[in-house]
Order: structure tokens, then C-alpha cells, then sequence
């Protein structure tokens, strides 16, 4: 499994635009820093034939450390979310 990095964002949308890689890099990290930003403040981020990313807020609860076996109070917290869209499932099952 390889991983995508915003230089290889950034490499191929400057590949299939025709922008230079500081401007593609500018416009990746604009991208990706306005999704941030929207989750900060709360809201969902819908991108058509992706999916929806959001903050879950989770409760509070017990939980046990591996190592020990004791039992441990698990903070609640605020987690991201990605759900796929119905259209990138289907393409991911073929």
C-alpha cells in the first residue's frame, strides 16, 4: 500500500494542468488547509463523487489497558470522520 503526499498531489496536478509545482503546491495546501479549517469550526466538508468528511464527538467511557489489564477512563474527544460517497464505494468494489 503506498501513501499519497501533498508533493504527489501537488506533482500531479501540475502534470495535468499545466500549472507550475509552486502554484500546484499552493493550491493543494489551500485545499487541504480550507477542509481543516471547516472541521475546526464544526462543519461538514461534502466533495461530490468522494464523500463527506466530518468531527465525530465521542463520550467518555471505560476502557482497559492491553498491558495491565486495568481498567482506565477514556476522555471524551472529538475525532475526523470519512465517509465515501455511494460512487467512489462502487468504484473501489470493482
Amino acid at each position: 500500500m503506498a501513501t499519497v503526499s501533498r508533493i504527489d498531489f501537488s506533482k500531479r496536478l501540475s502534470a495535468t494542468t499545466g500549472l507550475s509545482m509552486a502554484e500546484a503546491g499552493k493550491l493543494v495546501d489551500l485545499v487541504f488547509s480550507e477542509i481543516a479549517e471547516s472541521l475546526i469550526r464544526g462543519e461538514e466538508v461534502k466533495i461530490a463523487n468522494l464523500g463527506t468528511f466530518k468531527i465525530l464527538e465521542k463520550n467518555a467511557r471505560m476502557g482497559r489497558n492491553p498491558k495491565t489489564g486495568e481498567t482506565a477512563v477514556i476522555s471524551a474527544r472529538r475525532v475526523a470522520s470519512f465517509k465515501p460517497s455511494a460512487e467512489l464505494r462502487k468504484k473501489m468494489a470493482n
